[in-house]
This record gives structure tokens, sequence and C-alpha cells, in this order.
């Protein structure tokens, strides 16, 4: 009908609007009372008509007596051939008298218990709710910490403070990096305004100087797209489950890294070394291959001029590991876990030319993803070692 569909839309509209629909109908309070005092009503009802019946027919079994005989019941002579039949009713009249108001007591001692303890009962719920209602993206430190018995409402309230653990350490790691993200993509677009600004004020300027800001500009809109693309693989990867699950050879997967990154690693003098042991792990290809080309490509790039890159795989009975070892700068040991947080780099933090500064970042998050490990050691004398624990392919 009409004014259904009208009706639902509505209340469509409201749910994805985030404001609260409004549910018509008692709590659930209310129904578990009405729950509860109709079942103790079904059985109070159940037992006084038993009483009922069973008493009517234990009192009329009474002793046969002769033909004609008059018996006084309740100051009323009947013969004796009806003693039965009025001791049944005298009887189930008693019943009655006393049984209606018991039943009535009983019901309404019931409504007033079960609404009593439902309440207690469901109080945590409640407090629950609140908490719920009250919480926002800046207020997410607040938690219910309910006390009591360790029950199943106990334990949704820690379910529910568990997943506010996680929802904080989100929200967190998404507002900075936003801020940094948005620094990131600043720099480029500072670079291509300032260069257009200058070319354009500049009344004499020619083919060559036109082209040497096209170059300029070039050179910033890779760096944003870079930037956008490795964006894009980091939000993909963290937190997701895997695409495939198969065996992967990680000699074979170091080989064409390593090819990606030679004639880069040519034009700097660096030297590399490989060592590559059969080593099989289980996982994602793609994803892998996206993990080993940033440990190669990170170590390329913050390299120094003429220094060494090592990559050795080797294989355990549980895990199947991977470790790049590379010169460079210096790198102080209490800032090495920071180096997995985007755009923080080596010796630097967001003032490198190259590179996106999500390398590290991605690599926890897809070695994350693979149930695996990865940490990270300065070499002495500077430069850094990753080493990366994978599941071995059965």
């Amino acid at each position: 009908m009409p004014g259904g569909t009208a009706l639902r839309e509505s209340s469509t509209a409201s749910s994805r609007s985030g404001r609260p629909v409004i549910r018509r109908g008692p709590g659930l309070r209310a129904r578990l009372t009405l729950l509860a005092t109709a079942l103790v009503a079904v059985v109070s009802g159940l037992l006084l008509w038993l009483g009922w019946v069973l008493t009517g027919s234990v009192v009329s079994a009474v002793p046969r007596l002769p033909s004609g005989s008059m018996v006084r019941v309740d100051g009323a002579v009947v013969p004796a051939q009806e003693l039965g039949a009025a001791l049944r009713e005298s009887a189930r009249e008693q019943v009655l008298l006393a049984g209606v108001p018991a039943f009535v007591a009983v019901v309404v001692a019931a409504a007033v218990l079960a609404w009593t303890v439902t309440g207690r009962v469901l109080r945590p719920l409640h407090e629950v709710t609140d908490s719920a209602r009250r919480l926002s993206a800046e207020s997410l430190e607040q938690r219910i910490e309910l006390s009591g018995p360790r029950d199943e409402v106990a334990e949704l309230a820690n379910t529910f403070d568990a997943m506010l653990d996680r929802l904080q350490v989100a929200f967190e790691s998404q507002r900075r990096f936003v801020a940094n993200a948005s620094h990131e993509l600043r720099t480029p677009l500072s670079v291509i305004r300032t260069e257009l600004d200058v070319t354009l004020s500049d009344p004499v300027a020619d083919a060559a100087e036109l082209r040497r800001m096209a170059g300029v500009v070039r050179d910033a809109t890779a760096r944003a797209e870079r930037l956008v693309e490795a964006l894009l693989l980091l939000a993909r990867t963290e937190g997701v489950e895997l695409a495939a699950r198969e065996p992967v050879d990680l000699t074979e997967v170091v080989g064409r890294a390593v090819r990606g990154v030679s004639d880069e690693a040519e034009h700097r003098g660096l030297h590399m070394h490989r060592c590559a042991e059969p080593a099989w792990a289980t996982g994602d290809p793609a994803l892998l291959e996206r993990v080993v080309g940033n440990l190669l490509e990170n170590a390329v790039r913050h390299n120094i001029d003429g220094g060494w890159v090592e990559v050795f795989t080797s294989s355990g009975p549980q895990r199947a590991s991977l470790r790049v070892i590379s010169s460079g700068p210096d790198v102080d040991s209490e800032q090495v876990e920071a180096l997995f947080e985007p755009f923080r780099r080596a010796g630097t933090q967001r003032t490198a030319r190259t590179g996106t500064g999500l390398g590290l970042s991605i690599v926890r998050a897809a070695v994350a993803a693979h149930e695996g490990r990865v940490s990270a050691e300065p070499v002495h004398g500077g430069g850094l070692a990753v080493t990366v624990d994978l599941p071995v392919a059965p």
C-alpha cells in the first residue's frame, strides 16, 4: 500500500541520516514481565483446576449408606444417595473460595517480582546503552567497566569495552594518517602552484623557462600520484583478509625485486649481495611481492652512494624468513619502531625528496595480514636491517 511504503521509506531515511529510529511497543522489561506473569498465571490456573478436580473426586468417594437414609450436610438434610454429590460440590466450592484469591495474589506477586528482577538484570544493559549514546569520535576514551557478577551481561560489557579499545586505536591512527597525508599532499601542490605563479608573473619567460616549469610540475604530479597509490594500497591492506593463500617461492620473488631496483642501485654505485636459500611461504603472491619490493626499494633509496645491500632468504620448520640489510645513515635504536609509521624515514621525517614514506607501513600491514612478524634493527656503522617471518608453505 502507498501508506505502508511511505512509512518504510521514512524509517529507512531516518536510519540512514543518523537519527535514532523510534520503535513503538513495550520495552524488553515489560515483555519479560508479561511473559513471566503469563507463565505463572497458566501454571497457577492449572494447579487450581487440578485441585478442584481431585478434591471433588476424593470427597465424592464416600461409603455407600442404606437406601432411604437421610444425612445432614452443612445444616441441610439430603438423601444418602446424594451425599457424594453434595460433599463434592461443597469441597469444590471451598477450593474455589480459597484458591481464587490465592491465584490472584500469586499472579500479582509474580508480576511485581518479575518487574523488579528484570529491572535489576537489565540495569547493566542500560549502562551499556547510555555509554553508547554518550560516545562520539571525541569521547572514545570512556569505558563501561561493569562491576558485579561475571555473567553474560558482564561479558557483553567487556566485549563492548574491547571494541572501544580497537575503535580508539583506529580513530587515533586515522587522525594521524589524515594529518600526515594532508601534509605530504600539500607539498607537491605547493610546488606546482609556486612554479605556475612564478612563471606566469615573468613577462619575458621563454620556451626554455616554460619547459623547465613543465618538468617541475610533472615531477610534482608524479610524486602526488605515487603517494595516492601508496595510500590506497595501505588502506586496502590494513585489517583485511587475504584474497588468496597459496605457496609462494620467496627466492623467485626476491629475484624479480632485485632486477626491479638494479638500475637505480647501479646508478648510485650500490653493491648488491644476495644469498638465496630456498624458502616457501604461504600467502598472497601479489602482496608478498609488494613486501619484498618495498623492502628493496627502501634499502636502495635510503642508502648512501657507494653503499651495499644484502638480501637473505631462509626456511625453518614453521617460518620462512626474509632479511634485507643495507648501509645508510645512522638510525637511533629508539626510533626504529617509529619507522613503520606512515611518512617516517630513516634519519629524516617528511623531508625526503624520493619515495612516499609509506613503504615500511605497507610492509607491516601486509605481513600482519599474513599472520607473520616484521622487525627492524639498526646496523653498526649506519643502515638498517629488516627481518620478515612468514608462515611456511606446507
